[in-house]
């Protein structure tokens, strides 16, 4: 487990780390903000000192450790409680999912983190050098900053995939690629894995839109109201990526259907040019006594003089009427 903690206030900041949960819970700043990080969770035990310091609900820490749920937000008497997935995706990966647990008191704010791979550098950066209003707000503003921080990397998230839907729109009229439809049927599980995380967190933004606290200043409904509807542009983003994708999958269909009527065509011409040859040299197969052709001197040739120019005709009326 990784621990640890940032104070700052107006006048300055300053982090520490920490190997137990009492030396981190005596590094707390009184006089100030604290935002305390527990990365690489596994259990329970190791953050009992910091749920009996801030009274949390067995329930709230039974949500914190069980990382496969939906994204929410609860009200209680001393803290708000807040869940959201992060969400990071590499070139060639899927996507790497992480649940935030986030707790807001009126003077701390405390994340949980199942792995420290999802990192917010940024807003570290924000308090230590000075940027913005993050050191001139309360703690609902910092909740609000690590929300807004993962909400924006859904965004890169889904720029990275909109590369890939670009590339797909390229191989679709690609009749050998045979390699399209699993990859696209892969992409088509993200963007639903990726729409079941987020959908949900625009119903706990609603919540917190609506919730009367005292945790919540008023100052921070049009930052709430401005991180909801990007969250509502997200989930767009990810239907309009859907629908593509299924306009993806009916090119390439119609591009193998086009070829397959291709296939067809060239094989029914074929047994149309043959359907006379054959009747031809089924006639002359029969083994009947008495056919005057059979004795005459020239009669293979001729025949096989009728069949060439039998399929020479089919072949210039076939180009004729462009069915070749």
């Amino acid at each position: 487990m990784e621990l640890s903690i940032i104070g700052y206030d107006s006048i300055g900041a300053w982090m520490k780390t920490a190997d137990t949960m009492e030396e981190l819970l005596s590094y707390r700043n009184t006089g100030g903000l604290t935002w305390i990080q527990v990365n690489k969770l596994k259990d329970g035990a190791g953050i009992s000192p910091l749920i009996d310091a801030f009274g949390i609900h067995p329930l709230t820490v039974e949500d914190i450790l069980e990382t496969e749920q939906r994204p929410k937000a609860e009200e209680f008497d001393t803290y708000l409680f807040i869940t959201l997935k992060s969400l990071l995706i590499g070139e060639e990966e899927g996507p790497v999912l992480d649940q935030i647990s986030l707790i807001l008191t009126q003077d701390t704010v405390i994340t949980f983190q199942k792995s420290s791979d999802y990192s917010f550098d940024t807003i570290r950066r924000r308090i230590f050098n000075n940027i913005g209003r993050i050191r001139k707000m309360g703690a609902d503003y910092l909740a609000y900053g690590i929300m807004d921080t993962v909400v924006d990397n859904y965004f890169v998230a889904l720029d990275t995939l909109e590369d890939r839907l670009e590339d797909f729109e390229d191989r679709a009229i690609d009749e050998n690629d045979a390699s399209l439809i699993p990859d696209l049927q892969r992409l088509k599980q993200i963007l639903m894995r990726i729409r079941r995380i987020i959908w949900p967190l625009r119903e706990s933004l609603a919540i917190l839109l609506r919730l009367d606290s005292d945790l919540i200043s008023p100052d921070m409904k049009p930052f709430l109201k401005d991180l909801h509807d990007n969250v509502i542009q997200a989930i767009e983003t990810v239907e309009t990526y859907r629908e593509i994708l299924t306009g993806v999958m009916e090119v390439n269909l119609s591009a193998l259907s086009n070829r397959m009527n291709k296939v067809m065509k060239v094989l029914t011409i074929i047994s149309t040019i043959f359907i006379p040859l054959t009747f031809i040299v089924g006639v002359y197969g029969m083994n009947f006594s008495y056919m005057p052709e059979l004795d005459y001197l020239y009669a293979y040739p001729i025949i096989w003089g009728v069949m060439v120019i039998i399929a020479a005709g089919m072949l210039i009326f076939f180009k004729r009427r462009h069915w070749l």
